[in-house]
């Protein structure tokens, strides 16, 4: 069962007890990303994040590494558009050390000046390598443009140019502005007994004291329909259409799974079948829904040959006005019931997941579902709500089309007049 406290300091703790298991999976989440960033400070949450592991009071970043090794556990951390994560996974018999490991890291950061300059030049190199990637690169460019003009469009990395402006001064004065006792949880899902581990958090953290600061950067998103691209020296194109969508919390948002697994989401797919298995047109094509607190997106991603465009996207189309007009069969939407469902369940099999699942759910929503109590919500969707999920997505009138590569010979604009036109 899953169980919602609160310690003194006001920091709230989702648990749940999984007597059988051996491991214990524990995260710190924090409500702040790069969507909460203003333009000087874009990429600031991200280089927190790699700060944490570089030294505290009682260790050096050597120490961090081995001490945890030492245990054979697991640490990491990432940062989103929304929060950043501080994680760990290890046996139930090591999990006191480990606690003390990360929330040494998570209290006690040196911000070291040297540790900064240096880490400047890891950020730069990660920065780098996704610039490189075209597949990472044109959903950024796609990103910046739907989303213009809010902090949603900012780079999770930022750029050079605002990581160099970044001193110990900066990070730290960002750092106690932004990790609150209020927008902060704790999520442990594993084997402990939750009386106790409330004890040891409230131990380790309850003499964590936080302000609230004077501001804090509200995230009102507003979807902008764009056309961009970026010349890149590759044999491909890589392209992303892309459709305003719902948020996070959306009373759609399991006939809006069920869209995106019918349309996308697999190999049994429409579009992987249809582009890729039926006229071998590109070896990878899929969707995939980005849902954010006020706000989400749609968006379609494929790379190919450019000579195979106008074929590719006359099929994409066909599939989307299918959809919209035909709807899925009973017997699909039970199919595809089984498979996210199925999914859901073994992927709850993983101590990890269940802790990222619980700590984002009370994070961004202030409760966390019950297994059972999922399933019985993704079951009562119908045929008829997952079409009328794929008349409020699929707006054509509202589609972005972004392009990296191989972009010469490709006219975009006649593109969107694939999807404009009624032919």
């Amino acid at each position: 069962m899953i169980q919602l406290k609160t310690l003194s300091n006001g920091v709230r703790a989702v648990l749940e007890e999984l007597p059988y298991v051996r491991s214990v999976a524990f995260g710190i989440y924090v409500k702040n990303g790069s969507a909460h960033e203003d333009k000087e400070h874009e990429g600031i949450s991200h280089y927190i994040e790699h700060m944490m592991f570089k030294g505290t009071k009682n260790r050096t970043s050597k120490q961090i590494a081995e001490d945890m090794d030492e245990l054979g556990g697991q640490i990491n951390a990432y940062t989103t558009k929304e929060y950043t994560c501080y994680h760990f996974r290890t046996l139930d018999s090591h999990f006191d050390k480990a606690l003390d490991i990360l929330s040494d890291m998570f209290l006690n950061s040196n911000f070291d000046e040297a540790d900064i300059a240096k880490e400047r030049n890891v950020i730069t190199e990660e920065i780098n390598m996704y610039d490189d990637d075209p597949e990472e690169r044109v959903q950024d460019i796609m990103q910046y443009n739907i989303w213009k003009g809010s902090s949603l469009a900012h780079p999770i990395l930022g750029t050079e140019e605002t990581i160099s402006g970044f001193d110990s001064n900066k990070i730290y004065n960002y750092f106690k502005n932004h990790y609150r006792n209020d927008n902060t949880v704790i999520s442990v899902v594993g084997s402990f007994k939750t009386d106790e581990m409330i004890y040891k958090l409230e131990k380790v953290f309850g003499e964590w004291k936080t302000q609230k600061p004077d501001r804090i950067l509200t995230i009102n998103a507003q979807y902008h329909p764009s056309i961009a691209s970026e010349e890149k020296d590759t044999e491909q194109l890589h392209l992303c259409f892309s459709f305003p969508a719902y948020k996070r919390e959306h009373k759609m948002k399991y006939p809006y799974a069920i869209l995106n697994a019918v349309f996308g989401g697999g190999m049994s797919s429409m579009l992987f079948q249809k582009v890729r298995e039926e006229n071998g047109l590109s070896y990878t094509i899929y969707s995939f829904p980005s849902s954010y607190e006020n706000t989400g997106s749609f968006t379609i991603y494929t790379a190919l040959n450019p000579v195979q465009t106008k074929s590719v996207c006359g099929i994409i189309k066909y599939c989307i006005s299918d959809l919209k007009s035909n709807g899925i069969s009973k017997e699909l939407l039970n199919k595809t019931k089984t498979q996210l469902i199925s999914g859901f369940i073994i992927g709850n099999e993983s101590t990890v997941s269940r802790m990222t699942s619980n700590g984002v759910s009370v994070l961004m929503l202030g409760y966390a579902n019950e297994q059972e109590e999922t399933i019985r919500e993704a079951e009562m969707a119908t045929k008829e709500d997952v079409a009328l999920v794929a008349n409020e997505i699929f707006d054509f009138e509202k589609i972005s089309i972004t392009a990296c590569g191989n972009v010469a010979n490709s006219d975009l604009n006649n593109l969107a007049d694939i999807f404009h036109t009624n032919n």
